[in-house]
């Protein structure tokens, strides 16, 4: 887990030029949205990274609520607007009064992002691409809305570096030839629900993964996003070592209850050695300003376990 959940703001004073118009990305395709007041904000997505991107550009002041995912230190005290299956509450957020909601799509249902939008409240939907290349893309969207887009870039380019210092770091003490690199899969799962899925390429697990200088065996079998797992494909990719969210680990009964109810995952290596790294949903794949320090603790977890 993060030593710590607060999050850095690259300045204390970050300079706004409001009104400000900016492209919306939803669903029904682009549109024109003009800000002219960021005194009551929303960020909301499935991974809380909406939010901590707002923290980092130092507008945490702004934030009257939260995404049940954002549970970093600047905000746990706000009321919280989804469900922990990620569906907006209308009544709660039409009771904050927000002036600004910035989302992706990623919570909803959408049509009531967009009844907030019809009811006159200004909605910013982003293009969030999962993995570190998006770390910088939300940073200067969400900047945008904000009408600060030289924070933005400032942000953009420091988290960037931070990702790129840390890949680097990690890869000095991982395991460099081919035969010797850690196999690794990120298994999603919901136990009580019998769901599981694995995470392949551009999910963003396989860009955590690359920056852990492992394999990415969901990408080497040539899966793509997340898709239901099946026993012939973990046995397939034989993995040494899968990651996990917290919170389905606990679901399925901790490493113990998903080896027993998962025979296929109990035969692969990482099974034999129960060798599972968890942690929380609103961290692992939270890319944003947090990215290079849980790739930094999932590095200590995964080659350095008893430090």
């Amino acid at each position: 887990m993060l030593g710590s959940t607060s999050i850095k703001s690259i300045t204390e004073d970050p300079q706004q030029t409001l009104p400000a118009t900016v492209t919306s990305h939803d669903l029904s395709g682009d549109t024109s949205v003009t800000v002219t007041s960021t005194e009551r904000v929303l960020g909301l997505d499935m991974s809380g990274s909406i939010a901590a991107t707002i923290v980092g550009l130092g507008f945490a002041d702004t934030l009257v609520g939260r995404d049940v995912s954002s549970t970093f230190a600047e905000v746990e005290d706000l009321p919280v607007v989804t469900s922990s299956g990620h569906s907006i509450n209308n009544e709660s957020i039409i009771a904050l009064r927000p002036t600004l909601v910035i989302t992706d799509g990623s919570v909803g249902p959408v049509d009531v992002v967009l009844q907030m939008r019809d009811a006159g409240i200004p909605v910013v939907f982003v293009n969030d691409t999962p993995g570190f290349a998006g770390v910088s893309q939300l940073a200067t969207q969400v900047a945008a809305a904000f009408g600060a887009p030289e924070t933005g870039a400032m942000l953009a380019e420091s988290l960037q570096a931070d990702i790129t210092a840390k890949v680097a770091e990690i890869a000095a003490i991982a395991p460099q030839e081919e035969g010797e690199k850690l196999r690794m899969l990120f298994l999603y799962l919901r136990g009580g629900s019998g769901i599981y899925y694995l995470f392949g390429k551009e999910s963003g697990a396989n860009d955590i993964i690359n920056g852990l200088g492992g394999i990415d065996v969901a990408t080497e079998i040539g899966w793509t996003g997340m898709q239901p797992m099946t026993d012939e494909a973990v046995i397939a990719a034989r993995p040494d070592l899968i990651l996990v969210m917290t919170s389905g680990l606990e679901s399925a009964g901790g490493v113990q209850g998903l080896l027993d109810s998962k025979v296929a995952i109990a035969q692969t290596p990482a099974g034999i050695n129960e060798r599972f790294v968890d942690m929380n949903s609103g961290q692992v794949l939270g890319f944003g300003p947090r990215t290079a320090s849980v790739l930094d603790a999932l590095a200590r977890a995964v080659y350095a376990p008893a430090g």
